[in-house]
C-alpha cells in the first residue's frame, strides 16, 4: 500500500487486519505530521498488553476481559497475545467477534438476562459453556435452550448465579439492575446446584472500585449465601470494578485489591478445586487510548472541540467523568503564556447536551486552532462513538509513548502515604 510518510515523525507502519496504523512516537508527532481536521485515536498496544500481563501474572485466580468496555479486534489481539484466554460476553455479537478473532478463546456469557436464541447460539455454534443468571426464570431459560432434542439437560453447564451486592464504594453504582438478594438468593442457588457441573457465584461492586473494601463486603456476602443454601461453589467470580487513575481518583495500587480479594476467598467455605475468577475492564484498556480533538472556539471558560458526549467522552458529558488533558499546538516553538485554568468542553454537534463539565485544567491561552490530547479513553470511551449529526469520523493511529497515567509502571507514588508523618517514638 503505497502511504506517503509524515517528515520527522514517521517511526514505522504496523498491520491490523486491512488496517494499516502508523506508529508515531507521541500525540505532538501526529498534530505536527497531520494537522487532522477530525478527531484522532492514539492506540497504545504496549499499556494494554502491560496491564494484561499484570493481570495474568498477578491475579490470584482467573481474569476474563469484559469485552464490552472496549471491543476492538485489535485489542482483543493484543490481551490474548499477553496472557488473557478468558473473556466476558455480554451479548450475542460480543460472543460472534471474540469468537471469530480469538477461535480459541474460553468465552463467558456474563449478562445475566439473555434471550433464548442467543442462549442456543452460544452453546452450540460458538461453545459457550458458561452463563450468569440472576432468577429462576432465567435458570430453566438456559436449560430449556442448550437441551438436546430429546429435552437432556447438558452436563457440561457452567451457571454463575449473580448476586446483589453494594456499590457503595464505586464512583459507578451496578447495583441496580442486576443480582438477586441474598434473603432470596438460596432456593436459586440449590435449582442451579441441581443442573450445573460447576456452581458459581459472581458480583459485580460497581465501576471504578476506589478501595479493596469493596469486594471484601461483597464476598463477605457471598460466605452468608454459600451458608443458607448448604451448596458447593465451584466458582466465585468477583467481577470488575478495578480502578484506572484519573484527575480526583488516585485508588491504590492493584496489588492491594488482589491481595484483600486473596484473603477474603482463602476463607470461603467452597469446594477444594474452587476457582476464583475476576472480569476486569476499565483496568485493561483504559490506558489503551487517548484521543486528539482540535479547539473550535475559545469563549470564556467554554472550548467547543470536535469530540464530544455522541463520540468519544460520553462518560465526560453524562457521568461528570474528568479525563487528563494537555494542550498540543502545531508549532513545535509554540508555548502557552498563561496558568492553567478549569474549561468545559461543547462537543461538535448542534445539542445542547453536547457538553462535558469537567472541569479540565488548561492554559488559560488556549486559541481556536489548538488541539488537546485527551488521556485514558481506552475504557468506554472509542466503544461509545456514534455518527450523530454527521460526526464520529477520525483516524486511528499508534502511538509509542507513555499513557497520562498508569498502574502498571512502578513508579507512581502511593496516594495513602503523606510526607506529613508524624514519628511515635
Amino acid at each position: 500500500m503505497g502511504t506517503s510518510k509524515p517528515q520527522g515523525c514517521f517511526v514505522e507502519t504496523t498491520v491490523w487486519g486491512s488496517l494499516e496504523l502508523h506508529i508515531y512516537p507521541d500525540a505532538p508527532a501526529v498534530v505536527r505530521a497531520l494537522s487532522p481536521d477530525e478527531p484522532v485515536i492514539l492506540n497504545r498496544p504496549h499499556a494494554a498488553a502491560r496491564a494484561a500481563r499484570f493481570f495474568a501474572e498477578k491475579f490470584p485466580g482467573k481474569s476474563l476481559y469484559a469485552v464490552k468496555a472496549n471491543p476492538s479486534p485489535a485489542l482483543l489481539r493484543v490481551l490474548w497475545d499477553a496472557g488473557i484466554t478468558h473473556y466476558d460476553v455480554a451479548s450475542i455479537a460480543e460472543v460472534r467477534l471474540v469468537r471469530s478473532v480469538l477461535p480459541e478463546a474460553v468465552l463467558c456469557f456474563m449478562h445475566p438476562v439473555k434471550t433464548a436464541s442467543a442462549i442456543s447460539e452460544a452453546y452450540a455454534v460458538h461453545g459457550v459453556r458458561t452463563f450468569s443468571l440472576d432468577t429462576r426464570e432465567e435458570l430453566d431459560k438456559i436449560v430449556a435452550a442448550t437441551a438436546d432434542d430429546a429435552g437432556k439437560v447438558p452436563e457440561d453447564l457452567s451457571l454463575c448465579v449473580r448476586l446483589r451486592v453494594s456499590s457503595d464504594y464505586s464512583e459507578i453504582s451496578l447495583a441496580a439492575k442486576f443480582g438477586i438478594d441474598l434473603a432470596d438468593a438460596a432456593p436459586l442457588l440449590q435449582a442451579t446446584r441441581q443442573v450445573a457441573d460447576c456452581l458459581g457465584i459472581c458480583f459485580h461492586v460497581g465501576s471504578q472500585a476506589m478501595t479493596p473494601f469493596a469486594y471484601v463486603t461483597a464476598l463477605e456476602r457471598v460466605r452468608a449465601a454459600i451458608v443458607d443454601a448448604a451448596v458447593t461453589v465451584d466458582i466465585v467470580d468477583v467481577g470488575g470494578g478495578f480502578p484506572s487513575i484519573y484527575p480526583g481518583m488516585e485508588p491504590p495500587p492493584l496489588e492491594d485489591y488482589f491481595g484483600a480479594i486473596h484473603r477474603a476467598a482463602e476463607s470461603l467455605p467452597v469446594s477444594y478445586s474452587s476457582e476464583l475468577w475476576c472480569e476486569p475492564g476499565r483496568a485493561l484498556c483504559a490506558e489503551y487510548n487517548s484521543l486528539i480533538v482540535r479547539v473550535e472556539k475559545h469563549r470564556g471558560r467554554e472550548l467547543y472541540i470536535n469530540d464530544g458526549a455522541y463520540g468519544a467522552l460520553f462518560d465526560a458529558a453524562h457521568l461528570g467523568w474528568r479525563f487528563p488533558v494537555r494542550l498540543l499546538r502545531t508549532n513545535v516553538s509554540g508555548t502557552a503564556s498563561e496558568a492553567l485554568r478549569p474549561f468545559s468542553f461543547f462537543g461538535p454537534t448542534c445539542d445542547d447536551l453536547d457538553h462535558m463539565d469537567g472541569p479540565f485544567e488548561l492554559p488559560g491561552d488556549v486559541a481556536a486552532g489548538d488541539y488537546i490530547e485527551i488521556g485514558m479513553l481506552g475504557a468506554y470511551g472509542a466503544a461509545m462513538r456514534t455518527a450523530f449529526n454527521g460526526f464520529g469520523a477520525g483516524v486511528v493511529v499508534e502511538a509509542a509513548d507513555e499513557p497520562m497515567a498508569s498502574q502498571y509502571l512502578g513508579n507512581r507514588r502511593d496516594p495513602r502515604h503523606s510526607d506529613n508523618v508524624v514519628s511515635l517514638r
